[in-house]
């Protein structure tokens, strides 16, 4: 059952999990008729106008008391609509159309849910299944719309298919402008796609999509899970990012978050029926300890209901292609990962500190997916290191198809600070290489400010740091996984650091977005870094690196400080020496041969487009090329 587990110690804790998710799938086909139905709940919970233009309402409220209906509709009575009390917590109203047939409630009008709770509290709610709010210029609480256009967007091309490596592209709707503002989905869709497309990522990570009151949290303090944020435009502009990007051939992901929710209450998750749990675990449990956030309870079937049904959501209304799941480290332990390491010992992860609920509720998320949607692409961010994260359900894992590798960016930043180059084998998606500041600004500081220029001598800072920048990339892209993701702007060297508008920035946005018009302006050498990240991709589309088996390393040299490793039919060449270039060095292959130039060596950032026509040659002993020099940067051959 479990063919790739080696170790027996661990047979029991893997068939105990098998044995809780079978438990948890028969029990969907025994209440709900199977997960197809149940996951469909967003067609039945909310706000809905049938076919008839008769209007349904459903929430599932088990603390309160009574339950009301008020909006634009009825003039914002409190009383004149009750929901009925159903079985198992849920409240139910349904409107007749008005005399002149057309719904109750008109498309783009405000509501609320009135929840009246045993101890005589009046609250007033938004939905957990609104999908749509928004937050007036003179509020900080947001508004429920009901979102029902005349005209919805019709998709118009078909899904991609998934792809053998995947290049990622994770990016920010709102940064992705030079300008201070919040940007939007229109202006991602006409203005950054092209440049995506151009790059050769075949994927896009979208951030921060599901709504969020607090904009400086990144999105990661989501309040309303069905919502797509409105501060970037409406739910149709969305849809069109979306299916312009698969017209491209790109596919697009979502940044999920079912980790945790914010703690507002008005226009959030927390206390929506007066109670302390409701979504939540009561008590301690149901309180992140670093986070300030709230914790779902993933062994309650409407929440399962819930989050399930909300995955669905966003693939079905949206056309997403998949999800990276934010926080699983939190979900997999009960301590959260808070003020605990992982040295790889097996005990760290197999015991009663592991969280088996959560640890189901992924497994039925990632079985539902891929049996649903067959190409769906599922990453979780797990800094653990969780044995079976990434093997199928079947087999007794979570059912992931990547794990992030989140240690990476982190070594190259020790690195910078003085480290040294740790050379492993992961089978993960490459994290983003950002941090406080930029990757670029960490290697040339201020001096971006005054030297980027190509029309004055380049001095050594920019010289070494143009090069490394390359070099990090290509290494990263080469030797850190299965597949590559890279976080906007990265991609050109963007200078200083990310910062969302706070009251600790005097709520600026200059650090809230993204400088494209460096790239775009021809004297300056953001351009060279930004043909080379597209260079490597193209050339990693044609050669398939990412899809080969793990990288062989046949050169660690400490000395002369080279890395020279083969994956797949391509040699990859490091010299990361400041000063010293090496004449006729032996390079081991597996196969005896002549080998060109994939991607010119960077003996200059200046050089980073001319046609290099020397060619590696070695045979299979390593044997020298006569009168090769192997200057400082790298080169890629076949």
């Amino acid at each position: 059952m479990f063919p790739w587990l080696k170790h027996q110690v661990l047979l029991p804790f893997c068939l105990g999990r098998y044995g809780l998710f079978q438990k948890q799938l028969t029990l969907l086909e025994e209440a709900e008729g199977g997960f197809d139905q149940f996951t469909r709940s967003y067609e039945s919970f909310g706000a809905h106008r049938l076919s008839d233009n008769s209007m349904l309402f459903r929430e599932w409220a088990p603390a309160a008391e009574a339950v009301f209906l008020t909006g634009d509709f009825n003039g914002w009575d409190k009383f004149s609509h009750p929901y009925k009390k159903k079985q198992f917590g849920k409240w139910e109203l349904q409107l007749p159309p008005k005399e002149d047939n057309s719904p109750a409630v008109a498309h783009n009008s405000k509501l609320k849910v009135v929840v009246h709770t045993k101890g005589g509290e009046r609250l007033y709610r938004i939905s957990p299944w609104a999908t749509y709010v928004t937050k007036p210029s003179t509020s900080v609480i947001y508004d429920w719309i009901f979102w029902d256009p005349p005209h919805p967007y019709v998709r118009k091309h078909p899904r991609p298919r998934k792809p053998c490596s995947l290049r990622i592209y994770e990016a920010h709707v709102g940064i992705a402008s030079p300008e201070c503002k919040v940007a939007s989905y229109s202006n991602f869709t006409h203005n950054v796609l092209p440049r995506i497309k151009d790059l050769g990522y075949n994927c896009i990570q979208l951030m921060a999509i599901m709504e969020h009151a607090y904009y400086a949290s990144f999105g990661y303090q989501v309040t309303s899970f069905f919502s797509a944020s409105s501060r970037y435009g409406t739910p149709e502009e969305l849809k069109e990012l979306i299916d312009v990007a698969h017209s491209l051939g790109i596919m697009v992901l979502l940044d999920v978050v079912h980790s945790h929710a914010s703690k507002n209450t008005e226009d959030g998750l927390n206390h929506f029926d007066g109670s302390d749990s409701c979504f939540f675990h009561g008590g301690a449990r149901g309180e992140h300890p670093v986070w300030d956030s709230r914790l779902f309870n993933y062994s309650s079937w409407e929440v399962l209901r819930f989050l399930l049904s909300n995955l669905r959501w966003w693939i079905d209304e949206y056309g997403f292609d998949g999800f990276r799941f934010d926080g699983v480290t939190s979900m997999l332990y009960h301590h959260h990962g808070v003020g605990s390491g992982f040295s790889g010992n097996y005990a760290e992860y197999f015991g009663l500190h592991v969280d088996e609920d959560s640890l189901v509720y992924l497994m039925l998320a990632n079985h539902i997916l891929h049996m649903l949607y067959q190409d769906c692409i599922t990453i979780a961010e797990d800094v653990s290191g969780m044995p079976t994260l990434c093997r199928p359900v079947q087999e007794g894992g979570c059912g992931f198809d990547y794990r992030l590798a989140m240690a990476i960016p982190d070594k190259w930043i020790q690195a910078l600070k003085g480290g040294s180059i740790i050379i492993t084998h992961t089978t993960n998606v490459p994290c983003a290489l950002v941090g406080d500041k930029t990757l670029a600004f960490w290697l040339m500081d201020k001096d971006m400010y005054t030297n980027m220029s190509a029309l004055i001598p380049m001095n050594p800072v920019i010289d070494r740091g143009v090069q490394l920048h390359k070099m990090i990339r290509l290494l990263t892209h080469g030797l850190g996984g299965e597949g590559y993701l890279n976080f906007m702007g990265n991609e050109f060297g963007h200078p200083e650091w990310l910062d969302f508008p706070r009251v600790g920035n005097s709520e600026s946005y200059h650090y809230a977005r993204r400088q494209f018009n460096l790239v775009d302006t021809d004297h300056l050498r953001y351009w060279q870094l930004y043909v080379f990240d597209r260079d490597m991709n193209r050339t990693e589309a044609k050669y398939g690196w990412l899809a080969a088996a793990p990288a062989y390393v046949s050169t660690k040299h400490e000395g002369d400080k080279v890395i020279i490793f083969e994956r797949g039919d391509v040699v990859f060449v490091f010299n990361f020496h400041p000063t010293n270039s090496y004449s006729s060095y032996r390079v081991a292959v597996g196969t005896p041969g002549k080998y060109p130039y994939l991607l010119p060596p960077l003996t200059s950032p200046d050089h980073v487009c001319s046609t290099h026509t020397n060619a590696l040659m070695a045979d299979g002993l390593g044997e020298p090329a006569a009168g090769g020099i192997l200057h400082s940067g790298v080169y890629v051959c076949i």
